[in-house]
């Protein structure tokens, strides 16, 4: 794990407690603070307030009861090396919790920009006329991406082989186009420079992978990075990540950081220049036994 400055974890709550303000309202309960977006877009998250204590297993009861009032997901996020208690709580008031690997750039590891096998890279454009057409098509990537693991058994049997494929551009294109408010609300969030949606676009394939910045002051967190399944170990998700690393750093952002799913996927993000610093914790409730 990369030494870590003193002041890093610091910073990184400052950014998690500041992004979803502009766009949601915050709710204090106990010693969580639940961020609801305002209008459409992907809900946020519960998480600890700054500078409290560890929150308590009533504190996580309360604001799942006010998540199920509100018909929201019932999800927590925080860092591990700043809660490290939390865990112990989340586990025992019935959560299940992904322990994801948290990433910081190495600005001076960072690999150059370079072109992609069989695609170009281009921004997500308010100001083009398939602005709309191509919020859908990297949202359907996205989902399609995450929904299906990147890392597959070893090629044993037939059956295994078909799992290579997966889902490709008649799947994307099979999405609902966004809303009309999830359009306006995309422009909204491209106006103000601080979020920046690169994408991957193969000649006959359409856009096979997505990646998106978000920044606050001089901190941004680099989300979504996904690759149509069809479309996988061609380099793009790497790429694509490293080219918003760049972006980020030549206007200005001087900490640049991610979580990655697993400790597979972490890897490919230390090969472009980030190094594992701590842990993300999501957490969610336990599914019920079958």
């Amino acid at each position: 794990m990369a030494p870590v400055d003193s002041d890093l974890f610091d910073r990184l709550e400052r950014f998690y407690d500041a992004l979803p303000r502009p766009w949601a309202r915050a709710e204090e309960i106990g010693t969580l603070v639940l961020f609801v977006r305002d209008g459409e877009g992907w809900p946020y998250y519960a998480r600890p307030v700054r500078g409290s204590h560890t929150p308590s297993a009533a504190d996580l009861t309360a604001v799942r009861r006010r998540q199920r009032e509100l018909g929201l997901p019932e999800t927590f996020e925080w860092v591990h090396e700043t809660t490290p208690d939390l865990l112990a709580v989340a586990r025992s008031a019935g959560l299940d919790v992904l322990l994801a690997p948290l990433l910081v750039l190495d600005p001076a590891a960072l690999v150059p920009d370079l072109p992609l096998r069989g695609a170009t890279t281009r921004l997500l454009d308010p100001a083009t006329p398939t602005f709309a057409a191509d919020l859908g098509a990297s949202r359907a990537v996205a989902r399609l991406g995450f929904a299906a693991p990147a890392y597959q058994p070893p090629l044993e049997s037939a059956e295994n082989v078909l799992l290579i494929g997966g889902a490709g551009p008649a799947e994307r294109d099979a999405a609902a186009p966004p809303t009309a408010e999830a359009v306006r609300h995309a422009r909204e969030l491209a106006a103000t420079g601080d979020f920046v949606t690169v994408m991957a676009e193969a000649p006959e394939e359409g856009i096979v992978a997505t990646a998106t910045s978000q920044r606050r002051g001089d901190v941004a967190e680099i989300v979504g990075v996904a690759t149509l399944p069809s479309a996988r170990r061609r380099g793009y998700a790497s790429q694509l990540t490293a080219t918003l690393a760049g972006r980020l750093l030549a206007g200005g952002t001087h900490l640049v950081f991610l979580s990655a799913g697993d400790d597979d996927v972490a890897r490919l993000y230390t090969r472009v220049g980030f190094r594992r610093v701590g842990t993300a914790c999501i957490a969610e409730p336990a599914a019920a036994p079958l």
